[in-house]
């Protein structure tokens, strides 16, 4: 258990920015996994729709530090072919 003040004040903060993490992460995978979901069912429209958000929570997130923007580019661009694919099939 850290003895100094500041020390005490900043695992405070590191604890709610760890909980805060978390919860963008695991908000990313579980959107992630509703649009593996409209793409095997072949749902276009849900599909496009989801699309846009689960790029705009990637960007939100590199944006936040929480993940890399290379990461999150490389989310966004796997998803983006995926919709493409199941457009020209």
């Amino acid at each position: 258990m850290p003895i100094k003040h500041s020390a005490v004040k900043e695992l405070r903060k590191d604890r709610k920015r760890r909980q805060r993490n978390q919860a963008v992460r695991s908000k990313l995978k579980t959107l992630t996994k509703q649009l593996l979901a409209a793409l095997a069912a072949k749902r276009l429209e849900e599909a496009s729709a989801i699309v846009r958000d689960v790029a705009k929570q990637y960007d939100h997130a590199a944006s936040k530090g929480i993940i890399h923007s290379n990461t999150a580019a490389r989310h966004k661009s796997r998803a983006m072919q995926r919709l493409h694919q199941l457009r020209a099939a």
